[in-house]
């Protein structure tokens, strides 16, 4: 009969308890590790978006203007402070007003008088029709993707980027994280996939907030038309199809619509009696203009500015 040699309890106990605190200390290594990669991120998350209000804007009276829009802000430009909203977090497909984080990317790499190209004629949608290689300055090619909403120039400026569309569309969501726009995502540059494209009605009105800091975004949106013409001297016509432009103060900014989005409108309005700039969103909307007009009726000479003290 064999013996076999006793097992020392001691020894098994202490050996267990080292595979045990090996094991911890090395899932303590790795979460640190995962931590730090997410602080990184966070960092690029929530960077501020630099806006120093001296004024704190406030509605006068309240009550809840009816609108077909499933999504809407309003928000005070410089304060950020939101003076109305209608489920203003919820994902919501942009349609074309994309087109506004587009412009920030085409304006931050290229100069107005850049000559593009234009490589694709079939673009879905919306299109002036431009001929298949034909040429255009950078600021028409604006012109025409801002005022009637072009989507033959939209891709231009993506397909003449270095890297093409892609590397064009992975600076549109850089920049969506750098703006802190966390419910923001684009597939493409144009705002045509609603399946895939999306945004919320507040992070829509802080993008604006953003892109009306530049001037020649600025510029361009509150222009009602414009005459283009390619290198080679063929003229179009650019109208800008936003028809709010007439009402006074009103100096933007931009449509959209698809299918599946509905309809989609970003408005800007200067208060010249207050010296102030608010910014209207609807989303998802039966009647775009309609909704913002009775938005803009609502804040009309219904805000008191607070001073914030220093």
């Amino acid at each position: 009969m064999k013996h076999f040699p006793k097992i020392n309890k001691v020894k098994i106990v202490y050996f267990v308890t080292l595979v045990i605190v090996f094991a911890a200390f090395s899932f303590l290594a790795l979460l640190n590790i995962e931590l730090k990669k997410q602080n990184s991120l966070i960092g690029i998350y929530t960077k501020p978006i630099d806006f120093n209000p001296e004024r704190y804007p406030q509605v006068n009276f309240s009550f809840t203007p009816i609108i077909s829009a499933q999504g809407a802000v309003v928000i005070d430009k410089d304060s950020q402070v939101v003076l109305f909203e209608k489920n203003p977090k919820i994902r919501f497909s942009p349609a074309s007003t994309t087109k506004i984080m587009t412009s920030l990317v085409a304006l931050e790499y290229y100069e107005s008088s850049d000559i593009l190209t234009i490589y694709k004629s079939n673009v879905e949608g919306t299109a002036l029709r431009l001929p298949l290689n034909e040429q255009f300055t950078f600021e028409d090619l604006l012109y025409a993707m801002m005022l009637p909403s072009s989507n033959d120039a939209t891709q231009a400026m993506a397909e003449n980027y270095p890297g093409g569309e892609k590397a064009f569309v992975a600076r549109m969501n850089e920049k969506a994280k750098v703006y802190n726009l966390l419910d923001t995502y684009f597939e493409e540059p144009i705002g045509l996939l609603d399946e895939k494209d999306y945004t919320t009605a507040i992070d829509l009105a802080r993008l604006t907030s953003i892109a009306l800091e530049n001037a020649k975004f600025s510029e361009v949106v509150a222009t009602k038309s414009r005459q283009i013409r390619s290198i080679d001297g063929t003229k179009y016509l650019a109208r800008n199809i936003n028809i709010l432009l007439d009402i006074p103060g009103v100096n933007g900014v931009k449509t959209g619509f698809t299918d599946g989005a509905g309809q989609v409108l970003v408005t800007s309005r200067n208060l010249p009696s207050e010296n102030a700039d608010l910014i209207f969103v609807v989303m998802q909307s039966q009647d775009r203009f309609g909704d913002t007009q009775i938005l803009l009726n609502y804040l009309n000479d219904n805000i008191t500015f607070l001073s914030i003290r220093p």
